[in-house]
């Protein structure tokens, strides 16, 4: 059986963005007169912002409701995206390469808002097409889907809209929430674990990075189910 599509989650996935996170959470909740700690993030790893924003409001109790507090969050993110270089989660960028040189289809699905997918595509395409465009066949941002992780909606829709099995299409993801959507659409799920620790399971492979991973060994996961 092969692989008809590689469908990479974003944040702590495709790029160390797990720092800038980190950065706009602080940012926002100290402008909301709280403290962020470690403990807060690793409780709202995988997201979706939604979930984020109403945590922060509970937290702090500011008063102030979570729309407003999303769309803080939201531009203190999509402006360090936008400011800073990407930081690539190793082997990612050369695994992406690898699929975009061997026709496979290759989407992004992320919890993460279509603002914040649109400023990551356009700095990637700089990295991997040294021009504008989209490097991605596909993408599905969190606010763009009635579920999102842990639901499988994310990854279903993305195979839908490559026409592809999703049963053939392998997902790599860092957070549990979001190897759980992976795992319940019926993908075969590579996870790296960034954060928290992730065990294996029945189509699901754990592995420490992307390094050294080659489209043949995609190709040989499926084929050994």
């Amino acid at each position: 059986m092969s692989v008809e599509a590689v469908l990479f989650d974003l944040d702590g996935t495709l790029i160390d963005s797990e720092g800038l996170w980190w950065e706009a959470e602080c940012a926002v909740v100290a402008e909301l007169g709280g403290v962020w700690l470690a403990a807060d993030q690793e409780h709202c790893l995988g997201g979706p912002l939604e979930r984020v924003a109403d945590y922060m409001v509970q937290l702090t109790r500011c008063g102030v409701g979570p729309d407003v507090v999303g769309q803080r969050l939201l531009d203190s993110m999509e402006s360090r995206l936008r400011s800073e270089p990407l930081r690539w989660r190793p082997g990612a960028r050369e695994l992406l390469i690898a699929c975009r040189s061997a026709g496979i289809p290759v989407g992004l699905v992320s919890a993460s808002h279509r603002r914040l997918l649109a400023a990551v595509a356009d700095a990637v395409a700089l990295e991997v097409l040294d021009t504008a465009g989209d490097p991605f066949d596909v993408t599905v941002a969190g606010d763009e889907v009635s579920d999102s992780k842990p639901h499988p909606e994310p990854y279903l829709l993305a195979a839908r809209m490559l026409g592809v099995d999703i049963e053939r299409c392998v997902v790599i993801e860092d957070s549990p929430t979001g190897v759980a959507a992976g795992q319940s659409s019926g993908a075969y799920v590579i996870a790296v674990p960034h954060m928290v620790p992730i065990p294996p399971a029945h189509r699901r492979t754990v592995r420490d990075s992307l390094s050294g991973l080659t489209v043949d060994d995609l190709h040989s996961l499926l084929a050994t189910i």
